[in-house]
């Protein structure tokens, strides 16, 4: 209601706090269309990288007091930036390669932008641009790497007719498959309630109506589930709560040891005597990786991961799925983390499972699914 407010009336200038926060998939693909054609001023803030990309011409950076303003979406800004800062590190590199190799990037980026429709403008505004305008970034992003302790086996989730009601309605009924190596998949439904009510039965928290699953043996799990806050009720320093969680194949555990793990989330200094029960919801997301990655798990499930995470840290935790060599389970509403990672998707509906291997933009861009997602949700 608020959002259709702000639109009415084609005010000369829109400022939108995340505008996609609680919108389903099919409103924000309406959202970004029609904002990159808005021929007025829009001003936004948001952590959905998939909707930066696709409504800005210009990117306004805040950091330590200042702004600058870039041109491009969010992924140019990005990964001019990257590049940039590799630049600097590499002394040997001769400034002709560099300028070379930053006129490339542009040129490359500027051929990307051609091809859609709502980057007119932001084409031309690179064709523009100078790579003397591009700067590294100063921010910090998080080392989130999961390690597996070994490979997992051929058995590593079997599913069998899984069934759960609530009292006036069908979350799923009859979900059966098997997760196979080198699977990444997305969950997704019309029911949000559907997905973590699935992860947290298959993670051993909640009971189905119906139906079996079954762990394979040489399987070493980490769930990041959507809920934290029963962690954190105690009070400890962050270096006593992460060591409570160090498995038991972990037989050398000291302070630098764990001060490792939390420095890797950017804990660093005295905020590793930080206490538990006064951290903001992105510092218990981020304590909860450093939970997860001391597990050197080979399976890693992950119910909305994104949320209370600032951009450097999703964008950290994106590329460390998107490379991780195990098995990943997850759902989000982040397009981009969903895209990037996924190789299969499953759709849980109360008349059983739609199952494909394809990315998610080739999921929701099929005939055949769309005919029958109508089938399974009437």
């Amino acid at each position: 209601m608020l959002l259709a407010q702000s639109l009415f009336g084609n005010p000369d200038i829109l400022l939108l706090d995340e505008p996609t926060n609680g919108l389903d998939i099919e409103t924000i693909g309406w959202l970004e269309n029609f904002l990159a054609d808005y021929e007025n001023i829009v001003l936004v803030v948001s952590h959905d990288r998939h909707f930066l990309d696709a409504v800005c011409t210009h990117v306004a950076d805040v950091d330590r007091q200042k702004v600058k303003v870039f041109t491009g979406n969010y992924s140019f800004w990005y990964e001019s930036s990257q590049l940039m800062a590799r630049q600097i590190t590499d002394k040997n590199k001769k400034m002709e390669e560099k300028r070379k190799d930053l006129l490339d990037f542009i040129a490359r980026f500027s051929a990307n932008a051609s091809k859609s429709k709502q980057a007119t403008s932001r084409k031309k505004a690179l064709e523009k641009l100078n790579f003397e305008e591009i700067e590294p970034s100063y921010r910090k992003y998080p080392g989130i790497i999961f390690q597996p302790l070994r490979e997992v086996g051929n058995q590593i989730l079997n599913v069998e007719k899984l069934k759960v009601s609530t009292e006036d309605r069908v979350l799923f009924n009859d979900v059966t498959f098997s997760v196979n190596k080198g699977d990444k998949i997305a969950f997704i439904s019309k029911d949000p309630l559907a997905v973590t009510q699935f992860f947290q039965i298959i993670n051993g928290e909640e009971k189905a109506g119906s139906g079996s699953y079954e762990w394979g043996t040489t399987v070493t799990s980490a769930y990041l589930p959507i809920e934290n806050s029963k962690f954190f009720t105690e009070g400890l320093s962050l270096m006593d709560w992460l060591r409570q969680y160090v498995p038991p194949h972990v037989t050398d555990v000291d302070e630098p040891f764990l001060r490792s793990f939390l420095g890797k989330m950017l804990f660093s200094g005295e905020d590793v005597m930080k206490k538990t029960n006064v951290l903001s919801g992105g510092e218990k997301v981020r304590c909860m990786l450093s939970k997860m990655m001391l597990q050197n798990p080979n399976v890693i499930v992950l119910d909305q991961p994104t949320n209370h995470l600032d951009l450097e840290s999703i964008q950290s935790f994106n590329e460390q799925c998107t490379a991780y060599s195990g098995v990943v389970l997850l759902t989000s509403h982040d397009h981009t983390f969903m895209q990037t990672v996924a190789n299969r998707i499953i759709e849980l509906t109360p008349k059983g499972i739609i199952d494909r291997l394809m990315t998610f933009d080739e999921y929701l861009a099929d005939d055949r699914v769309k005919t029958l997602r109508e089938e399974m949700y009437k």
